[in-house]
This record gives structure tokens, sequence and C-alpha cells, in this order.
């Protein structure tokens, strides 16, 4: 199933968080934390201006970015987990 954000929104694939710490230490499934990165995998036309001119994305699908620990939207989509949140949720582009 293909899904296209509205307006500002962007889809995003949450990024697991590593399950061992530097000492070695395993993190239990009920332990961890909401990942705060992720990649995007779809992005909207952008929102509309007062003036009624589209105002264009500044991501990109590919992105790796950090986000607000409770941001976002969670959805399935084919048996995956993903984000849906406004672009102004994304905190920064990561980049590599």
């Amino acid at each position: 199933m293909k899904v296209t954000p509205l307006a500002d929104r962007v889809l995003i694939r949450p990024l697991e968080a590593s399950e061992e710490k530097k000492g070695g230490i395993i993190i239990p499934d009920t332990a961890k934390e909401k990942p705060q990165q992720g990649e995007v995998k779809a992005v909207g036309p952008g929102s509309v201006s007062d003036s009624g001119e589209r105002v264009a994305m500044s991501l990109k699908v590919g992105d790796t970015v950090l986000y607000g620990k409770y941001a976002g939207t969670e959805v399935r989509v084919d048996d995956e987990d993903l984000m849906i949140m406004s672009e102004s949720d994304i905190l920064a582009i990561i980049e590599k």
C-alpha cells in the first residue's frame, strides 16, 4: 500500500536503538525508550501560505532526522510501524 502524506506532513520509519550499551548490558524491550531518529519514507507537497502559495518542504525521502520524543502519530502500514508527523515536529536532519 502506498501512503502519501498531506500538506506539511512526513512519513517516517523510526530507527531502532541499539540493544546493547557500551558496558555490554543488554536492555530488555520493556525498558527501551522510544526512538527519536528515523528515516523519511515520504513527504507531502508542503503547506499553503496565507497568500495561497505552496511552501516547499525542506525534507526529502531518504533523509535521517531527529524528532521530538512524543511527536507524531504511530501507524502500521504493510506490517511496518511508521510515524506521521508535521514537518515542524522535526528538530534536525542528521548528516552522515
